[in-house]
């Protein structure tokens, strides 16, 4: 930085995604660099001997560390207040990192039910293979969560809002019941994104993301994102991500610094135009329930009003089945069928037919999970444009 006295840490939240982690070169280039090499050298047998003994400090391959990487996690944490973070290729990578790096075979991990379908596989399937105890609980019960730990239990993992229908959880108290238990809370905050709920700050231990949500926010890259206390993350997860190789590429971390310049830009419009379409949708006859954070009518709304600053730019909609289902998105020309979200366009996707269909109809109803439910995350494209397709839609239905 040309001024010296600037402590970033004392910047405003826009400052820090346009400036935070800032290294430039010695052709003091404007935007970051891309060090798009695999490995790095040394000026001597000796130097490379100290760089991999950890007494010098520098780069010493890729899949380690990088540059450019390294811009992209400082300027993260910055932002989210956490003293370190570690990319990686992918939010499911980063999930993952961060569940296997903190458990073992006879330990127990206890998550929420409502849970994106592949963060529930993890959970459910995959580390009971390798002699993890799994249980999942209703997550907006606290008296579930504290009546489910035991004394093996070593990790609490769960999202808020939560993954497809945006059940919020309280964070602060599944953190104090995690602490008295002696285990550690992971949460994912995708959808409520670095800007508008800081889990860190509520109790949280690990906070992950899939930077190809909203971080990247223009469909272009994949990458994910493990933050907290420096010494948890070293302790935990630096040999992990060293031997087993989830690394983000560099070109996506130059990409994903990109979208973080313009995150609160995109957010906080989609947000905007968000709400006003959720109450559009509640006044449609048919619609059964629209589910959003900030409307009055959600479940958890005093929550959510406490611990989101705003609503962030998912909406849950249930049309009655799944024949109702289809022809609302059938009918859409302007919103697009997907499965991603937190695109600069607008998506909605039918979330028993994709991202939760390997749930059981028994796990699908358990968490409220309808054939007739739609995910819909709302986009930059015009309001009026928007609430015009999606009020034809439910016409159609």
């Amino acid at each position: 930085m040309s001024d010296a006295s600037e402590d970033p840490n004392t910047w405003e939240p826009a400052t820090r995604l346009v400036r935070g982690g800032m290294a430039r070169s010695q052709f003091g280039e404007t935007s970051e660099p891309i060090y798009l090499t695999q490995g790095f050298v040394y000026d001597s047998a000796e130097a490379a001997d100290a760089r991999f003994g950890g007494n010098s400090p520098g780069f010493v391959y890729s899949r380690y560390a990088n540059p450019t990487c390294k811009t992209f996690e400082d300027r993260l944490a910055l932002l989210e207040g956490a003293e370190a973070c570690r990319s990686t290729a992918s939010g499911m990578a980063a999930v993952h990192t961060a569940l296997v790096g903190l458990l073992k075979a006879g330990d127990h991990i206890l998550a929420s039910k409502a849970l994106f379908g592949s963060c529930r596989w993890i959970v459910t399937q995959l580390l009971p293979r390798f002699g993890v105890e799994a249980t999942t609980v209703e997550g907006t019960d606290i008296e579930a969560w504290r009546a489910a730990v035991r004394p093996n239990t070593r990790v609490i993992f769960l999202e808020s809002p939560a993954n497809p229908l945006l059940e919020v959880i309280d964070i602060a108290a599944v953190a104090a019941i995690a602490k008295e238990a002696g285990a550690k809370l992971v949460v994912d905050n995708v959808f409520a994104t670095p800007l508008y709920q800081h889990p860190l700050q509520l109790g949280a231990d690990v906070v992950v993301y899939s930077a190809t949500k909203h971080i990247d926010g223009q469909g272009r890259v994949l990458g994910g994102a493990i933050l907290g206390n420096a010494q948890l993350l070293d302790e935990a997860y630096k040999d992990y991500l060293r031997h087993t190789g989830p690394a983000l590429s560099p070109f996506s971390a130059w990409v994903l610094l990109k979208g973080l310049e313009t995150i609160e830009l995109r957010v906080d419009r989609q947000t905007e135009t968000a709400a006003k379409l959720a109450d559009l949708m509640a006044d449609h006859p048919k619609a059964r329930r629209v589910l959003y954070p900030h409307r009055k009518d959600h479940p958890q709304y005093e929550l959510a009003k406490r611990q989101m600053s705003r609503g962030s730019n998912l909406i849950a909609l249930d049309v009655g089945g799944r024949d109702e289902a289809f022809r609302f998105l059938n009918a859409l020309q302007i919103v697009d069928i997907s499965n991603n979200l937190g695109d600069a366009k607008s998506l909605a996707t039918h979330p028993s037919t994709t991202t939760h269909r390997s749930f059981t109809e028994e796990d699908r109803l358990s968490i409220g999970l309808t054939d007739g439910c739609i995910r819909l995350s709302v986009g930059l494209e015009g309001a009026n444009d928007l609430a015009r397709d999606i009020s034809r839609a439910l016409d159609a239905v």
